[in-house]
């Protein structure tokens, strides 16, 4: 099984049982997700929930990006709703890591994994528009802008628009930082 994807500065890491206080934690601070996420509260046992439900109906693996010292410093996933096969990933870092260029090597360590282990074409994901650090560590992954998804997510209290990016098969042509051998 799967258990590292080691980068030059980060790993990716499967979120294990013993994650999940960091996670619910993470998610229970606005600052982690930033203005640009829902605001959410659970509780350790809710997150099992949620993620025991979403194992059923999704294909989903959590990742967590860590520093070479091992120090936890965000989340990376890939999720896909059968019977489409349009994966997506999503992230974030903690708030002090952010600007240092370990998201945009959790996110082409994450495209490497993908087209290396799965009969992709596309990988996709989505930001708001006014998410600039986010559309910059994906244009810099190798990510393009397909468009506007207008109203497509109420977060805070309103409903609004989001990019969708996407990264083709051919256009990824070969891995950045994972190799094909063990």
């Amino acid at each position: 099984m799967l258990e590292l994807l080691e980068g030059k500065n980060v790993n990716l890491r499967l979120v294990e049982k013993e994650d999940l206080p960091l996670l619910a934690k993470w998610i229970d601070n606005p600052a982690f997700f930033g203005e640009y996420n829902p605001l959410t509260q659970m509780s350790q046992t809710d997150l099992e929930k949620a993620r025991e439900n979403a194992l059923k109906n999704i294909e989903l693996a959590d990742f967590l990006i860590e520093k070479k010292d091992g120090s936890k410093i965000g989340y990376i996933q890939h999720f896909n709703y059968p019977p489409v096969k349009r994966l997506e990933i999503g992230f974030s870092m903690i708030p002090n890591e952010r600007g240092k260029g370990y998201c945009t090597e959790a996110v082409r360590i994450m495209i490497d994994y993908l087209f290396l282990s799965k009969d992709l074409i596309r990988i996709q994901a989505q930001t708001e528009t006014g998410n600039l650090a986010s559309q910059k560590v994906l244009e810099k992954a190798g990510f393009s802008k397909e468009g506007n998804m207008r109203k497509c997510d109420f977060s805070r209290g309103e409903w609004r628009d989001s990019y969708l990016y996407s990264i083709l098969r051919e256009e990824w042509k070969e891995p950045k930082i994972l190799t094909k051998s063990p």
